[in-house]
């Protein structure tokens, strides 16, 4: 029962529209940049700028020569909690009514704005997709995939015109695979397994498996690293931010746009 009325008002929250990536809809799974269930395996000099956890698994390998700039859980009431929390985010955003199908389409190429997007099964990435956050706060982009996540080798995810607490969210039904070097945003909550293959990095979000393993490969997974409004100074960045001026933006309207309103609960 309590999971169920949990789940409740994280859907009320982010129907809202005023969702805090950090610390609203994943609970206690926010902090964790990786989270397994069965395993994690590393290979390499991974780096998570996050906690590391495995519940009910007990098996973590490859820290060290992967980094964990956070703490690691294994089987215990923490991971465990996260694991729930994780579970109730998966339910609230498979239950979002989408705002359009993107069934049988390639993300590759396209340049969406705010909303829910639906796959009935497999999605895939193949070149760049950019996520159009219209310079406004509190935004959410929630892509819910039937089956399996795939993207291509060298693949990303482009983030323009941010406001703040914006956010993104991957709930998959099966198991996600970033192809090498693919440059990810936003948090993916895969019921199954998660595989990061070399050189695969993971901004601003998480990687979190509820039933199976979660396998790395010289990679990056950052709970931060989340772009913010430009404020006009240039910063650096670990993510891969497409900055348009006002201006080009008027001059050079993009073509292939898709729109989205709010999301709406089921």
């Amino acid at each position: 029962m309590k999971m169920i009325e949990r789940a409740a008002l994280l859907l009320a929250i982010l129907t809202a529209g005023s969702l805090s990536y950090a610390d609203t809809i994943l609970g206690a799974a926010a902090s964790f940049g990786v989270m397994g269930a069965s395993t994690v395996t590393n290979t390499g000099p991974s780096v998570i700028n996050g906690d590391l956890g495995l519940y009910p698994g007990l098996s973590i390998t490859g820290f060290p020569p992967g980094t964990v700039n956070g703490t690691i859980y294994v089987g215990d009431a923490i991971a465990e909690q996260a694991q729930a929390d994780a579970l109730t985010a998966y339910n609230v955003l498979a239950g979002m009514a989408p705002n359009g199908s993107l069934t049988g389409q390639d993300l590759g190429g396209l340049i969406l704005t705010p909303g829910g997007y639906q796959f009935d099964d497999s999605a895939g990435l193949t070149g760049s997709l950019t996520l159009d956050f219209q310079g406004l706060s509190n935004q959410t982009f929630v892509f819910q995939i039937g089956s399996t996540l795939t993207t291509a080798s060298a693949s990303s995810v482009l983030i323009i015109n941010p406001g703040a607490n914006d956010s993104v969210y991957w709930q998959v039904g099966s198991s996600a695979t970033l192809g090498t070097t693919t440059a990810f945003y936003g948090t993916i909550i895969a019921d199954a397994s998660i595989t990061l293959n070399t050189g695969a990095t993971i901004a601003c979000g998480n990687a979190l498996a509820l039933n199976g393993a979660v396998t790395m490969d010289t990679n990056t997974v950052s709970v931060g690293a989340c772009a913010v409004p430009d404020t006009g100074a240039p910063e650096p960045s670990t993510v891969l931010l497409a900055r348009q001026r006002r201006g080009d933006q008027r001059a050079r309207p993009p073509t292939t746009a898709a729109t989205a309103p709010a999301l709406q609960p089921a």
